[in-house]
């Protein structure tokens, strides 16, 4: 890890083909958002009550749209200007029903934008840790926590409680998935930040939601234990 600015992480080295693959990835997003329309209809069907329902599309949603494009992207992206885009372009999309009062009710409400923080956080933890860190992956990790290690928190929380509730349950949950990203992607020091985070994600101070607190504790954590 090399603290500094490196500039270099602004210019890809395919941008016609990697700017085809964001809009790709972004139509693929926006696929699984409008899908979870679906989901939604059949959960109201068999008498889930709505906030369930629509908690359990938002984990939907972590998986099988910010998870999957999180894995893919430092695969298939070579610098940080087009993935940092394709997530301020998705903050203003998901954050407009709210400024309009017209919420996409199947998975956003009324009482707070947390989804809006989801894509604000995993944008900025891509861009610091690209950008001033050269490397990606200390970004990947905490978003990787909050995709899949924070969308079993609800999951396993709606099974059993069948409502948003912050029972450490889901925390615990959630380390048994986190564990195995971290040492994948940082080994001992993966394990701390997984730990940090799976305990920090059963907190949160409005407007700062358990979103911001996966990502900045995992991201600080990797930084100490990392060299930083």
């Amino acid at each position: 890890m090399a603290f500094g600015l490196h500039f270099e992480t602004l210019v890809h080295a395919n941008p016609t083909q990697e700017l085809l693959i964001a809009f790709l990835m972004f139509a693929y997003l926006l696929a699984i958002v409008f899908g979870t329309r679906i989901t939604y209809n059949i959960m109201v069907k068999h008498n889930f009550d709505k906030g369930v329902a629509v908690y359990y599309n938002r984990k939907i949603i972590h998986i099988f749209g910010a998870g999957v494009i999180t894995l893919l992207f430092p695969i298939v992206f070579t610098g940080v200007t087009i993935p940092v885009a394709l997530a301020l372009v998705l903050v203003l999309v998901i954050y407009l029903p709210h400024r309009m009062n017209r919420i996409l009710y199947w998975f956003q409400v009324q009482e707070n934008a947390y989804e809006v923080n989801f894509a604000i956080a995993w944008g900025i933890a891509i861009a610091f840790s690209w950008f001033f860190l050269g490397d990606p992956i200390y970004g990947v990790i905490p978003a990787l926590f909050m995709a899949f290690g924070d969308a079993v928190t609800g999951l396993v929380r709606n099974a059993v409680f069948k409502r948003r509730t912050k029972h450490w349950i889901g925390n615990v949950a959630m380390l048994f998935v986190c564990l195995p990203i971290g040492w994948y992607y940082a080994g001992t020091a993966g394990i701390v930040a997984a730990v940090v985070a799976s305990i920090a994600e059963h907190f949160e101070y409005k407007p700062i939601d358990d979103n911001i607190l996966i990502t900045v504790t995992s991201f600080i954590t990797l930084l100490i234990l990392r060299g930083f």
